[in-house]
């Protein structure tokens, strides 16, 4: 936990989208429905509309919202996500902390990208009163969970905290600083994955898209399907939105935030900075 003062110094708000209003009547989770259209990378805001219905996902079985074939970006309204957030935004915030930071708010996204998703056995136990029903999470369906080398590691190292059966396969893209395109540096993803599994990708850093892009590619080429997939973020920004909302129909996006612009670098404006970096010192 940071101190007090670093705390209150990163507290401060810095929204410039602000997509769960307190009057919104979804108060566990923001339902935003991004509408694919065409946006460039410093245009202010996407196009959102607010999306209320749930119905039954064809490829898990378990209820969701409807997306209606487009891709649905969750922004959870906790005041913990958001002090967190405001935690990694800080520039003052030391690199033990801005880690620390970073892994309680994968622990919170991935409690909300969790929620009517994971596969139950129901039974009976014996309490020291009476025989009572139970459910549990069947630990024989596992959920793959995927960080992104080398930022994913933070936001995903409290994920098996959450998650009773995990897999973790880790997945390495390097952005060129030029070019700002993907290069995959190390790929432990298996050559098939089992029909129906359910996959958490995990990227902080939702940009300009093309490493998300690129680790949501390599997973549909081992048989996986979008819908079966949820991208857990800190931060995302437009240009990613729209490059996932057009390729991947039925993708589920969670972030901490969605910022309003990226700037010629390729960074999210304001964003928190270089994930890894901060993460890791290095």
């Amino acid at each position: 936990m940071p101190s007090p003062s670093t705390a209150t110094a990163a507290a401060r708000p810095c929204a410039p989208l602000r997509l769960a209003p307190a009057s919104c009547s979804l108060p566990s989770r923001a339902l935003v429905k991004f509408a694919p259209a065409p946006l460039l990378a410093h245009r202010p805001r996407p196009s959102l509309a607010v999306a209320r219905a749930a119905s039954p996902d064809a490829t898990t079985g378990a209820r969701s919202p409807a997306s209606g074939g487009q891709m649905l970006v969750f922004v959870p309204p906790h005041p913990l996500i958001k002090h967190w957030v405001s935690v990694l935004r800080n520039e003052q915030t030391p690199c033990a902390v801005f880690r620390s930071a970073m892994a309680e708010l994968g622990r919170l996204l991935v409690y909300e990208a969790s929620r009517d998703w994971l596969p139950t056995i129901t039974g009976e136990v014996q309490t020291p009163v009476a025989v009572s029903s139970v459910e549990f999470i069947d630990p024989r369906e596992s959920v793959m969970v995927v960080p992104i080398l080398r930022a994913g590691l933070a936001l995903a190292e409290n994920v098996s905290s959450v998650l009773p059966a995990t897999k973790t396969y880790h997945l390495g893209l390097r952005r060129d600083e030029e070019t700002l395109q993907p290069s995959i540096y190390l790929n432990n993803l298996p050559d098939k994955i089992p029909e129906g599994t359910r996959v958490l990708v995990i990227d902080p850093m939702l940009a300009t898209g093309g490493t998300i892009v690129a680790a949501i590619d390599l997973l549909i080429e081992r048989g996986v399907t979008s819908k079966q997939i949820k991208v857990i973020s800190a931060v995302a920004a437009p240009p990613a939105l729209t490059k996932l909302s057009n390729k991947f129909p039925g993708l589920h996006v969670y972030s901490g935030m969605i910022d309003s612009e990226v700037d010629e670098k390729g960074y999210i404006v304001p964003g928190l900075g270089d994930a890894g970096d901060r993460s890791f010192a290095t």
